[in-house]
Protein backbone atom coordinates (compact mmCIF):
# COMPACT_ATOMS: atom_id res chain seq x y z
CA UNK A 1 0.00 0.00 0.00
CA UNK A 2 2.90 2.58 1.11
CA UNK A 3 4.28 1.20 -2.20
CA UNK A 4 1.24 2.24 -4.19
CA UNK A 5 0.83 5.77 -2.56
CA UNK A 6 4.75 6.51 -2.97
CA UNK A 7 4.06 5.91 -6.92
CA UNK A 8 0.90 8.20 -7.11
CA UNK A 9 2.73 10.50 -5.01
CA UNK A 10 5.43 10.24 -8.00
CA UNK A 11 3.10 10.72 -10.35
CA UNK A 12 1.42 13.44 -9.07
CA UNK A 13 4.65 15.03 -8.91
CA UNK A 14 6.22 14.29 -12.10
CA UNK A 15 2.87 15.47 -13.65
CA UNK A 16 3.43 18.62 -11.46
CA UNK A 17 7.05 19.12 -12.49
CA UNK A 18 5.94 18.23 -16.21
CA UNK A 19 3.31 21.04 -15.77
CA UNK A 20 5.25 23.70 -14.18
CA UNK A 21 8.04 22.90 -16.94
CA UNK A 22 5.43 23.59 -19.78
CA UNK A 23 4.35 26.84 -18.17
CA UNK A 24 8.08 28.15 -17.87
CA UNK A 25 8.44 27.06 -21.56
CA UNK A 26 5.29 28.79 -22.46
CA UNK A 27 6.96 31.97 -20.20
CA UNK A 28 10.02 31.70 -22.05
CA UNK A 29 8.45 31.59 -25.11
CA UNK A 30 6.28 34.36 -24.69
CA UNK A 31 8.91 36.71 -23.85
CA UNK A 32 9.51 37.73 -26.98
CA UNK A 33 8.75 40.87 -29.52
CA UNK A 34 8.01 40.26 -32.70
CA UNK A 35 8.52 42.99 -35.33
CA UNK A 36 6.90 43.29 -38.68
CA UNK A 37 8.87 45.16 -41.28
CA UNK A 38 7.80 46.31 -44.69
CA UNK A 39 9.76 47.65 -47.06
CA UNK A 40 9.71 47.57 -51.05
CA UNK A 41 11.62 45.12 -52.33
CA UNK A 42 10.28 45.04 -56.01
CA UNK A 43 8.88 47.38 -58.38
CA UNK A 44 10.48 51.04 -58.75
CA UNK A 45 10.77 51.95 -55.27
CA UNK A 46 13.09 49.24 -54.50
CA UNK A 47 15.89 51.34 -56.47
CA UNK A 48 14.94 54.49 -55.46
CA UNK A 49 15.83 54.03 -51.73
CA UNK A 50 13.78 51.56 -50.27
CA UNK A 51 15.44 48.22 -50.46
CA UNK A 52 18.44 50.09 -48.79
CA UNK A 53 16.16 51.47 -45.88
CA UNK A 54 15.38 47.36 -45.85
CA UNK A 55 19.15 46.85 -45.34
CA UNK A 56 20.32 49.25 -42.83
CA UNK A 57 17.32 48.37 -40.90
CA UNK A 58 18.08 44.49 -41.42
CA UNK A 59 21.76 45.12 -40.20
CA UNK A 60 20.79 46.52 -36.74
CA UNK A 61 17.35 43.69 -36.34
CA UNK A 62 19.91 40.97 -36.88
CA UNK A 63 22.29 42.40 -34.50
CA UNK A 64 19.15 42.62 -31.82
CA UNK A 65 18.36 38.99 -32.39
CA UNK A 66 21.79 37.50 -31.64
CA UNK A 67 21.57 39.39 -28.46
CA UNK A 68 17.67 40.38 -27.08
CA UNK A 69 16.34 43.34 -25.23
CA UNK A 70 16.15 42.53 -21.63
CA UNK A 71 15.49 39.39 -21.74
CA UNK A 72 13.26 39.35 -24.85
CA UNK A 73 14.32 37.73 -28.04
CA UNK A 74 14.37 40.04 -30.82
CA UNK A 75 12.27 38.16 -33.63
CA UNK A 76 11.73 39.90 -37.39
CA UNK A 77 9.19 39.21 -39.98
CA UNK A 78 9.68 40.64 -43.29
CA UNK A 79 7.29 41.69 -45.95
CA UNK A 80 7.31 43.27 -49.42
CA UNK A 81 4.87 45.96 -50.20
CA UNK A 82 5.81 46.15 -54.21
CA UNK A 83 6.04 49.43 -54.36
CA UNK A 84 2.16 49.44 -54.10
CA UNK A 85 0.27 51.28 -51.15
CA UNK A 86 -3.01 48.47 -51.51
CA UNK A 87 0.08 45.77 -51.02
CA UNK A 88 1.18 47.65 -48.11
CA UNK A 89 -1.73 47.98 -46.58
CA UNK A 90 -2.78 44.50 -46.59
CA UNK A 91 0.69 42.85 -45.69
CA UNK A 92 0.53 45.27 -42.90
CA UNK A 93 -2.91 43.79 -41.73
CA UNK A 94 -1.92 40.49 -42.22
CA UNK A 95 1.64 40.81 -40.36
CA UNK A 96 -0.73 41.57 -37.24
CA UNK A 97 -3.80 39.89 -37.94
CA UNK A 98 -1.93 36.41 -38.95
CA UNK A 99 1.57 36.78 -37.88
CA UNK A 100 0.57 38.35 -34.60
CA UNK A 101 3.50 41.22 -35.08
CA UNK A 102 3.70 43.54 -31.69
CA UNK A 103 4.44 46.00 -33.97
CA UNK A 104 5.37 47.54 -37.56
CA UNK A 105 8.42 48.76 -38.60
CA UNK A 106 9.66 50.50 -41.74
CA UNK A 107 7.88 51.94 -44.83
CA UNK A 108 9.65 54.07 -47.20
CA UNK A 109 6.78 55.50 -49.64
CA UNK A 110 4.44 58.44 -48.02
CA UNK A 111 1.68 56.94 -50.52
CA UNK A 112 1.67 54.34 -48.33
CA UNK A 113 2.12 55.36 -45.19
CA UNK A 114 -0.79 57.68 -45.23
CA UNK A 115 -3.05 54.70 -45.39
CA UNK A 116 -1.46 52.20 -43.48
CA UNK A 117 -0.93 54.43 -40.91
CA UNK A 118 -4.44 55.05 -40.34
CA UNK A 119 -5.54 51.66 -40.56
CA UNK A 120 -2.61 50.45 -37.89
CA UNK A 121 -3.80 53.43 -35.70
CA UNK A 122 -7.49 51.81 -36.13
CA UNK A 123 -6.04 48.34 -35.20
CA UNK A 124 -4.21 49.81 -31.66
CA UNK A 125 -1.09 48.43 -33.10
CA UNK A 126 1.98 49.96 -32.69
CA UNK A 127 4.03 51.41 -35.91
CA UNK A 128 7.34 52.88 -35.92
CA UNK A 129 8.19 54.70 -39.09
CA UNK A 130 11.72 54.96 -40.29
CA UNK A 131 11.06 57.17 -43.53
CA UNK A 132 7.87 58.24 -45.08
CA UNK A 133 8.30 61.75 -44.06
CA UNK A 134 5.16 63.57 -46.08
CA UNK A 135 3.55 65.62 -43.09
CA UNK A 136 0.24 64.08 -44.07
CA UNK A 137 0.93 61.18 -42.37
CA UNK A 138 0.86 62.27 -39.21
CA UNK A 139 -0.50 66.17 -39.71
CA UNK A 140 -3.85 66.70 -37.84
CA UNK A 141 -4.33 62.82 -37.16
CA UNK A 142 -3.67 62.88 -33.27
CA UNK A 143 -2.50 59.29 -33.58
CA UNK A 144 -1.63 57.69 -30.55
CA UNK A 145 0.00 54.62 -31.87
CA UNK A 146 2.43 55.73 -35.25
CA UNK A 147 5.89 57.45 -34.54
CA UNK A 148 8.46 58.34 -36.76
CA UNK A 149 11.85 60.08 -35.55
CA UNK A 150 12.55 61.19 -38.87
CA UNK A 151 12.42 64.66 -40.25
CA UNK A 152 8.85 65.76 -42.10
CA UNK A 153 8.71 66.65 -46.09
CA UNK A 154 7.74 70.85 -45.24
CA UNK A 155 11.60 70.68 -42.87
CA UNK A 156 12.89 69.49 -46.53
CA UNK A 157 11.03 71.95 -48.86
CA UNK A 158 12.96 75.04 -46.23
CA UNK A 159 15.62 73.52 -45.82
CA UNK A 160 16.37 73.83 -49.28
CA UNK A 161 15.10 77.23 -50.16
CA UNK A 162 16.83 78.62 -47.16
CA UNK A 163 20.05 77.31 -48.54
CA UNK A 164 19.65 78.62 -51.86
CA UNK A 165 18.34 82.14 -50.30
CA UNK A 166 21.98 82.58 -47.89
CA UNK A 167 23.71 81.58 -51.25
CA UNK A 168 22.22 83.80 -53.43
CA UNK A 169 24.00 87.11 -53.75
CA UNK A 170 27.52 85.25 -53.10
CA UNK A 171 27.09 82.47 -55.20
CA UNK A 172 24.40 83.69 -57.94
CA UNK A 173 25.02 87.08 -57.88
CA UNK A 174 21.75 88.27 -57.75
CA UNK A 175 19.54 89.20 -54.93
CA UNK A 176 16.59 86.85 -53.17
CA UNK A 177 14.02 89.03 -55.22
CA UNK A 178 15.76 88.58 -58.89
CA UNK A 179 16.43 84.71 -58.65
CA UNK A 180 14.35 82.22 -60.63
CA UNK A 181 13.26 79.40 -59.44
CA UNK A 182 11.44 76.17 -60.33
CA UNK A 183 9.43 73.69 -58.34
CA UNK A 184 8.85 69.96 -59.84
CA UNK A 185 7.66 66.99 -58.22
CA UNK A 186 6.35 63.46 -58.50
CA UNK A 187 2.98 63.94 -56.98
CA UNK A 188 2.53 61.67 -54.45
CA UNK A 189 2.00 62.50 -50.77
CA UNK A 190 6.03 62.78 -50.59
CA UNK A 191 6.63 65.28 -53.45
CA UNK A 192 3.62 67.18 -52.51
CA UNK A 193 4.66 67.60 -49.23
CA UNK A 194 7.75 68.90 -49.97
CA UNK A 195 6.67 71.11 -52.83
CA UNK A 196 4.58 72.47 -50.14
CA UNK A 197 7.75 73.52 -47.63
CA UNK A 198 9.34 74.87 -51.24
CA UNK A 199 6.26 77.20 -51.85
CA UNK A 200 6.68 78.59 -48.00
CA UNK A 201 10.41 78.81 -48.30
CA UNK A 202 10.16 81.09 -51.63
CA UNK A 203 7.71 82.94 -50.48
CA UNK A 204 10.13 84.03 -47.25
CA UNK A 205 12.94 84.25 -49.50
CA UNK A 206 11.14 86.02 -51.92
CA UNK A 207 12.54 84.00 -55.06
CA UNK A 208 10.50 84.26 -58.24
CA UNK A 209 9.06 80.93 -58.84
CA UNK A 210 9.18 80.62 -62.47
CA UNK A 211 7.43 77.08 -62.85
CA UNK A 212 5.82 74.91 -60.50
CA UNK A 213 4.41 71.47 -61.84
CA UNK A 214 4.07 68.04 -59.99
CA UNK A 215 3.84 64.90 -62.51
CA UNK A 216 3.58 61.04 -62.31
CA UNK A 217 6.14 59.11 -60.98
CA UNK A 218 5.55 56.46 -63.18
CA UNK A 219 5.17 58.84 -66.63
CA UNK A 220 7.09 57.00 -69.39
CA UNK A 221 7.72 61.05 -70.91
CA UNK A 222 8.81 64.07 -69.10
CA UNK A 223 10.02 66.06 -72.46
CA UNK A 224 6.19 68.24 -72.14
CA UNK A 225 8.16 69.19 -68.61
CA UNK A 226 11.40 69.54 -69.49
CA UNK A 227 10.37 71.94 -72.77
CA UNK A 228 7.93 74.69 -69.92
CA UNK A 229 11.47 74.83 -67.82
CA UNK A 230 13.16 75.95 -71.54
CA UNK A 231 10.87 78.55 -71.58
CA UNK A 232 10.89 79.25 -67.88
CA UNK A 233 14.59 79.97 -67.87
CA UNK A 234 15.16 79.69 -63.87
CA UNK A 235 18.67 79.24 -62.32
CA UNK A 236 17.97 76.71 -59.96
CA UNK A 237 15.30 73.59 -59.89
CA UNK A 238 14.00 71.88 -56.99
CA UNK A 239 12.91 68.65 -57.75
CA UNK A 240 11.18 65.83 -55.52
CA UNK A 241 11.56 62.47 -57.49
CA UNK A 242 12.36 58.72 -56.84
CA UNK A 243 13.65 57.11 -59.64
CA UNK A 244 12.97 56.13 -62.59
CA UNK A 245 11.31 59.75 -62.83
CA UNK A 246 14.89 61.19 -62.04
CA UNK A 247 16.59 59.44 -64.55
CA UNK A 248 13.77 59.96 -67.35
CA UNK A 249 14.14 63.91 -66.46
CA UNK A 250 17.85 64.07 -66.65
CA UNK A 251 18.18 62.46 -69.93
CA UNK A 252 15.34 64.10 -71.50
CA UNK A 253 16.62 67.61 -69.91
CA UNK A 254 19.75 66.95 -71.51
CA UNK A 255 18.63 65.78 -74.73
CA UNK A 256 16.37 69.30 -75.25
CA UNK A 257 19.45 71.59 -73.59
CA UNK A 258 17.91 72.59 -70.64
CA UNK A 259 20.06 74.96 -69.06
CA UNK A 260 20.13 76.01 -65.25
CA UNK A 261 22.12 76.80 -62.53
CA UNK A 262 22.21 74.07 -60.03
CA UNK A 263 19.77 71.13 -59.51
CA UNK A 264 18.67 70.52 -55.77
CA UNK A 265 16.67 67.31 -54.64
CA UNK A 266 15.58 65.83 -51.42
CA UNK A 267 16.36 62.64 -50.56
CA UNK A 268 14.09 59.55 -52.16
CA UNK A 269 15.95 58.85 -55.54
CA UNK A 270 18.29 62.03 -54.66
CA UNK A 271 19.49 60.03 -51.97
CA UNK A 272 20.58 56.85 -54.20
CA UNK A 273 23.95 57.78 -55.41
CA UNK A 274 24.59 54.55 -57.50
CA UNK A 275 21.16 54.66 -59.15
CA UNK A 276 21.61 58.79 -59.90
CA UNK A 277 25.30 57.80 -61.81
CA UNK A 278 23.77 54.77 -63.56
CA UNK A 279 21.15 56.62 -64.64
CA UNK A 280 23.19 60.47 -65.38
CA UNK A 281 26.72 59.46 -65.21
CA UNK A 282 29.17 62.33 -65.44
CA UNK A 283 26.31 65.18 -64.83
CA UNK A 284 25.40 63.40 -61.15
CA UNK A 285 28.43 65.75 -60.96
CA UNK A 286 27.91 68.68 -58.48
CA UNK A 287 24.09 67.44 -57.94
CA UNK A 288 22.62 68.58 -54.35
CA UNK A 289 20.76 66.23 -52.34
CA UNK A 290 18.56 67.09 -48.71
CA UNK A 291 18.42 64.51 -46.41
CA UNK A 292 19.16 63.40 -42.34
CA UNK A 293 23.02 63.55 -42.89
CA UNK A 294 24.93 60.39 -43.99
CA UNK A 295 25.91 58.57 -40.14
CA UNK A 296 29.32 58.13 -42.53
CA UNK A 297 29.22 61.77 -42.66
CA UNK A 298 27.85 62.61 -39.44
CA UNK A 299 30.19 64.85 -36.62
CA UNK A 300 31.22 61.91 -34.48
CA UNK A 301 32.75 64.30 -32.21
CA UNK A 302 29.57 66.16 -31.26
CA UNK A 303 27.78 62.27 -30.59
CA UNK A 304 27.22 60.40 -27.41
CA UNK A 305 30.76 58.54 -27.70
CA UNK A 306 28.43 54.95 -27.73
CA UNK A 307 27.24 55.87 -31.00
CA UNK A 308 30.77 55.54 -33.51
CA UNK A 309 31.05 52.11 -33.05
CA UNK A 310 27.51 51.32 -33.93
CA UNK A 311 28.36 53.20 -37.13
CA UNK A 312 31.32 51.28 -37.69
CA UNK A 313 29.63 47.81 -37.53
CA UNK A 314 26.38 49.50 -40.06
CA UNK A 315 29.13 50.47 -42.67
CA UNK A 316 31.13 47.19 -41.93
CA UNK A 317 27.94 44.71 -42.55
CA UNK A 318 26.80 47.31 -45.34
CA UNK A 319 29.97 46.68 -47.83
CA UNK A 320 28.99 42.97 -47.08
CA UNK A 321 25.65 43.00 -48.29
CA UNK A 322 26.80 45.67 -51.29
CA UNK A 323 30.23 45.76 -52.00
CA UNK A 324 31.83 48.01 -53.78
CA UNK A 325 29.64 51.24 -53.82
CA UNK A 326 31.45 54.39 -53.96
CA UNK A 327 28.79 55.93 -51.61
CA UNK A 328 27.30 54.54 -48.81
CA UNK A 329 23.75 55.65 -48.99
CA UNK A 330 21.89 57.96 -46.15
CA UNK A 331 19.10 55.63 -46.67
CA UNK A 332 20.90 52.92 -44.86
CA UNK A 333 22.27 54.90 -41.89
CA UNK A 334 18.65 56.57 -41.95
CA UNK A 335 16.90 53.07 -41.33
CA UNK A 336 19.59 51.62 -39.28
CA UNK A 337 19.78 54.92 -36.84
CA UNK A 338 15.83 55.22 -36.38
CA UNK A 339 15.54 51.46 -36.05
CA UNK A 340 18.38 51.69 -33.20
CA UNK A 341 16.46 54.29 -31.51
CA UNK A 342 13.51 51.65 -31.02
CA UNK A 343 15.99 49.16 -29.99
CA UNK A 344 17.94 50.64 -27.46
CA UNK A 345 15.44 53.81 -26.02
CA UNK A 346 11.71 52.51 -26.31
CA UNK A 347 11.94 48.59 -26.12
CA UNK A 348 14.01 48.12 -23.07
CA UNK A 349 11.55 51.11 -21.22
CA UNK A 350 8.48 49.58 -22.16
CA UNK A 351 9.63 46.13 -20.81
CA UNK A 352 11.15 47.32 -17.40
CA UNK A 353 8.92 50.46 -16.99
CA UNK A 354 5.78 49.05 -18.36
CA UNK A 355 6.04 45.62 -18.24
CA UNK A 356 6.25 44.35 -21.85
CA UNK A 357 5.76 44.72 -25.66
CA UNK A 358 1.97 45.46 -26.28
CA UNK A 359 0.81 48.58 -27.77
CA UNK A 360 0.48 50.89 -24.90
CA UNK A 361 3.60 49.75 -23.28
CA UNK A 362 5.52 50.65 -26.24
CA UNK A 363 3.38 54.07 -26.63
CA UNK A 364 4.40 55.01 -23.31
CA UNK A 365 7.83 54.35 -23.40
CA UNK A 366 8.13 56.33 -27.50
CA UNK A 367 6.73 59.31 -25.30
CA UNK A 368 9.37 59.34 -22.62
CA UNK A 369 11.85 58.76 -25.22
CA UNK A 370 14.34 62.58 -24.76
CA UNK A 371 17.88 62.59 -26.43
CA UNK A 372 19.40 65.79 -26.87
CA UNK A 373 21.13 66.86 -30.45
CA UNK A 374 24.02 64.38 -30.87
CA UNK A 375 22.17 61.16 -29.09
CA UNK A 376 21.60 60.08 -32.64
CA UNK A 377 23.72 59.05 -35.26
CA UNK A 378 21.80 60.92 -37.75
CA UNK A 379 23.02 63.98 -35.42
CA UNK A 380 19.61 65.10 -34.00
CA UNK A 381 17.74 64.46 -31.13
CA UNK A 382 14.51 63.07 -30.39
CA UNK A 383 11.43 63.87 -28.70
CA UNK A 384 7.85 62.94 -30.00
CA UNK A 385 5.17 65.12 -29.99
CA UNK A 386 2.77 64.07 -27.62
CA UNK A 387 -1.57 63.84 -28.39
CA UNK A 388 -3.32 66.72 -28.95
CA UNK A 389 -0.86 68.49 -30.70
CA UNK A 390 -0.83 69.22 -34.69
CA UNK A 391 2.10 66.59 -35.35
CA UNK A 392 1.67 63.98 -32.81
CA UNK A 393 4.12 61.30 -33.03
CA UNK A 394 6.48 63.48 -34.83
CA UNK A 395 10.25 64.22 -33.70
CA UNK A 396 10.31 67.58 -32.68
CA UNK A 397 14.40 67.76 -32.74
CA UNK A 398 15.18 65.80 -36.07
CA UNK A 399 16.81 67.94 -39.04
CA UNK A 400 17.72 67.36 -42.48
CA UNK A 401 21.09 68.49 -43.98
CA UNK A 402 22.05 69.63 -47.90
CA UNK A 403 25.00 67.37 -49.44
CA UNK A 404 27.11 67.86 -52.83
CA UNK A 405 27.94 65.31 -54.92
CA UNK A 406 31.11 66.08 -56.20
CA UNK A 407 33.55 63.85 -57.80
CA UNK A 408 31.86 60.27 -56.02
CA UNK A 409 32.20 61.46 -52.79
CA UNK A 410 29.64 63.71 -50.85
CA UNK A 411 29.85 66.33 -48.81
CA UNK A 412 27.60 68.46 -46.37
CA UNK A 413 27.38 71.91 -47.35
CA UNK A 414 24.38 73.54 -45.08
CA UNK A 415 23.63 74.24 -42.59
CA UNK A 416 27.03 75.79 -41.85
CA UNK A 417 27.24 74.14 -38.36
CA UNK A 418 27.48 70.50 -40.07
CA UNK A 419 28.97 71.90 -43.26
CA UNK A 420 32.36 70.02 -44.36
CA UNK A 421 33.06 72.01 -47.32
CA UNK A 422 31.39 75.15 -49.84
CA UNK A 423 28.59 74.15 -51.83
CA UNK A 424 29.91 74.54 -55.87
CA UNK A 425 27.51 76.67 -57.11
CA UNK A 426 26.48 77.64 -60.12
CA UNK A 427 27.19 74.78 -61.93
CA UNK A 428 30.33 75.05 -63.68
CA UNK A 429 30.98 76.69 -67.41
CA UNK A 430 31.41 73.71 -69.61
CA UNK A 431 29.70 70.97 -67.56
CA UNK A 432 26.24 69.99 -69.48
CA UNK A 433 23.82 72.09 -67.68
CA UNK A 434 25.83 75.57 -66.95
CA UNK A 435 23.82 78.33 -68.00
CA UNK A 436 27.30 80.31 -67.42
Amino acid sequence: MPGRKAARLLVGLSAAIAALGMAVTAEAQEKKIKIGVIYDLTGPLAGGGSELQYIGAKIMLDQYAKTGVEGYKVEAVYADAQSKPDVAINEAVRLIEQEKVNMLLGFFSSAQCVPVAARVEQLKNFMWITTCISSAVLADKNFKYVFRPQASGDQFGLMTMDFIAQNSKAKFGKEPKDLRVAIIHEDGAYGVDVSKGNEAGAKKAGFQVVLKEGYSATAPDLSALVTKLKRARPDVIFHTGYNPDITLFGRQAREQGLKFGALVGHGAGYGVYEKLKEGLGADVNYVFNTDPISIWLANQKSMDPKLPPVIKMVGEEFDKAKPGMAIRSAHVGMAASNTYVFLTEVLPRAIKKYGGVDPDALRKAALEVDLPEGGTMLGFGVKFYGEGQQMAGQNERSFPVVIQYVDDKSYVVWPKSQAQREAVLPLPKGTTFSNQ
